[in-house]
């Protein structure tokens, strides 16, 4: 099967010609296309989706997950990390035992030995984006930089408390503050497992932060969000990451997390290894305001932005289409902003899929000239069309 498009993002490049599909992998790209139209991207990889379409992942079912996966389609993502928030032990034992039994179904993507559920990525039912695993956000993070999350359900680091959620389902990314006492032998713990640690809602200084990174935290949660700020004597968990080149950033591109000028900073100091994520809740790939919950935390949406009732912000309602047109429009290369919600985040989780090559999976979007989405394919079946 041929998709008809002019061009396709491949390594970086929009490289001319169509792509080719077969058995659900690419067989082919850079073929001719002489009426071709369109620009065919991998699918759009999200790291934090803490909900989506009217459903939160804490304690969605498999028929939430596929209620869900409708909408992200709809929204360019094909894999993607249901992210679960700070909450007592038996809620995430029970959410991540619902990843588990979505990710055992079907469409495998292969994810590295040890990362905590012997499976692969998959789609519940075969309908929707490809889970990767889960991504767990606490509870072991800074008393001072809750954000959102509940105080009384955080914890100090406690390996016991880790291997219980280890054993629950399959943690792909995991979130935490380095700085806490122990923290740093969680860090060692994941990492021999196959588990990808963030560096987020944290009060770390610069010295504390770089230590983490140098043990092997490889990611920043939420970049500048829910951590300790950068000053000129004291660069925080932020500048520690920016200054460096083995730490990948992950940023909420909405304009209210982050201001146009920040964005150009972290770009300027980190493009190529930049990665775009929602941070959505339950509210995001539904029209209008409402009233959400966000785990047990009553959220809501005004006028595109998500607060609690003290006025805190609590995750998104931004889409990975919307992330990649404002970086876009931020005068980021288009291939570059593609790359940011694709390439990158798939290089955190070592995901063999944001990225057109062969023998890779199909999981594709075509684009029109004005990055409106067309298609959505996923394993080179098409679930989206214009």
């Amino acid at each position: 099967m041929r998709l008809g498009v002019r061009a396709a993002l491949v390594d970086g490049q929009i490289v001319p010609g169509d792509v080719e599909v077969e058995d659900g992998l690419i067989t082919g790209y850079g073929l001719p296309s002489a009426n071709g139209r369109g620009i065919a991207s991998p699918g759009f990889v999200d790291l934090q989706v803490n909900g989506f379409g009217g459903v939160d992942f804490l304690d969605a079912d498999p028929a939430g997950y596929a209620r869900a996966g409708a909408a992200l389609l709809e929204s360019g993502v094909t894999a993607y990390l249901p992210t679960l928030i700070t909450a007592p032990e038996e809620r995430l034992i029970a959410a991540l035992g619902e990843i588990a039994q979505g990710a055992a179904e079907t469409r495998p993507v292969s994810w590295p030995d040890g990362a905590g559920f012997a499976g692969t990525g998959s789609s519940p039912c075969g309908r929707g984006p490809r889970i990767l695993g889960a991504h767990v956000e606490g509870p072991f993070i800074s008393p001072r930089r809750l954000g959102t999350h509940s105080p009384e359900a955080r914890r100090n680091p406690d390996p016991e408390l880790l291997e219980r959620l280890l054993a629950a389902g399959p943690v792909r990314l995991y979130t935490l503050a380095p700085e806490l006492p122990g923290a740093l032998e969680l860090v060692d713990l994941l990492v021999a497992r196959g588990v990808t640690v963030s560096a987020g809602h944290t009060d770390a200084n610069g010295d504390e932060a770089n230590a983490a990174f140098d043990r092997g935290v490889g990611t920043v949660t939420h970049l500048f969000n829910a951590m300790r700020p950068f000053t000129h004597r004291d660069p925080g968990v932020a500048g520690a990451a920016l200054a460096r080149e083995d730490v990948v950033v992950q940023i909420i591109l909405d304009f209210v997390h982050l201001a146009p000028d920040t964005v150009r900073v972290v770009w300027r100091a980190a493009g190529g290894r930049l990665a775009l994520v929602t941070d959505a809740v339950a509210g995001a790939g539904v029209s209008g305001d409402g009233s959400y919950r966000l785990g047990d935390i009553a959220v809501e949406v005004r006028d595109g932005v998500v607060r609690r009732d003290d006025g805190v912000l609590a995750g998104s309602v931004l889409t990975m289409i919307d992330a990649v047109r404002n970086l876009h429009a931020l005068g980021v290369p288009l291939e570059a902003a593609l790359d940011a919600a694709t390439a990158v985040p798939a290089r955190v989780v070592e995901a063999d899929t944001g990225r057109i090559a062969i023998g890779a999976p199909a999981d594709v979007l075509v684009l029109s000239e004005e990055l409106e989405i067309e298609r959505v394919l996923v394993g080179g079946e098409a679930h989206v069309a214009a």
